[in-house]
């Protein structure tokens, strides 16, 4: 299930833009694709599915459900081999990575649909810490890209496989995650034009995730401060705040929390952390 935390904001759901969905059987993944893909196609989306196997397999995966087998037969449903499509080993560009399903986009709507929905396995390319950087990294940059596009995305993980952590450093960049993936979520689904979104809890577990997150997502001032959208934050702690604080320091900059809880400004001026401020979210 998805995490309580992810409610509905604005004309549509940030758990049904961009969702992690981590899996310890494969035949969890395919399921949720097929329904994750099945709305979709319900909205006039295109839809790609992105798996291990080849395509022969892959397609045989989703004919199991018969709004997927209907889709494939007219040419809505695409589908394609991982194996086929990256080297192994290979560390994406989170830049050229944005750019083809941009791209990918564009095509869907030219050819009369309403937009592009994908179900990525990407297990296979975040197998190494430096994969799992850059993977990370895409997230949040493709995350920017659908909130602004007709585009939605749910990207797998096998936790047995790679393990709690590693999916957790890839799960915190989503709007939405699956039950106990990650306590806490920054994204670009913003409510308020800020530089990013924050959500869930900055407590004990997110003392190593949090700052990863932070640099991962490559946030940079304008005019002079960094606004975060924490509307949607329920609590933090006061080494999260000092770890924000040192973000602001390497980046010369001020970070402005937008937030509702009282308890972070307080932090703040008994800590003495200069590079934030903290506003009342509205």
């Amino acid at each position: 299930m998805l995490k309580p935390t992810e409610r509905e904001s604005g004309p549509s759901s940030p758990a049904r833009d961009h969702v992690c969905r981590g899996y310890r059987r494969r035949g969890e993944f395919v399921a949720h694709a097929q329904e994750f893909l099945a709305e979709g196609l319900a909205a006039g989306e295109r839809v790609l599915y992105v798996a291990p196997g080849d395509e022969a397999a892959l397609a045989g995966q989703l004919r199991a459900d018969e709004r997927c087998d209907e889709g494939l037969e007219r040419g809505a449903v695409q589908v394609a081999s991982v194996e086929a499509t990256y080297r192994t080993g290979a560390v994406v560009d989170p830049t050229g990575q944005v750019e083809h399903y941009a791209a990918a986009t564009s095509e869907a709507l030219a050819a009369g649909f309403t937009g592009l929905r994908v179900a990525a396995d990407a297990t296979s390319l975040v197998r190494t810490p430096a994969q799992v950087d850059a993977f990370a990294r895409y997230e949040h940059l493709v995350d920017r890209y659908l909130a602004g596009h007709p585009m939605s995305a749910m990207c797998g993980y096998d936790v047995a496989e790679l393990g709690h952590e590693a999916v957790a450093q890839l799960a915190c960049m989503h709007p939405a995650a699956h039950d106990g993936a990650t306590p806490f979520h920054l994204h670009a689904h913003v409510r308020d034009g800020s530089a990013a979104a924050l959500d869930g809890e900055l407590d004990l577990e997110a003392r190593r995730l949090w700052p990863l997150a932070l640099e991962r997502a490559g946030l940079r001032p304008e005019g002079g401060t960094i606004a975060i959208d924490a509307a949607g934050l329920d609590f933090v702690d006061h080494r999260s705040l000092v770890a924000l604080a040192g973000y602001a320091e390497r980046h010369a900059t001020t970070v402005v929390l937008r937030t509702r809880l009282s308890t972070p400004a307080r932090l703040v001026e008994l800590l003495d952390l200069p590079g934030v401020r903290v506003e009342r979210a509205a």
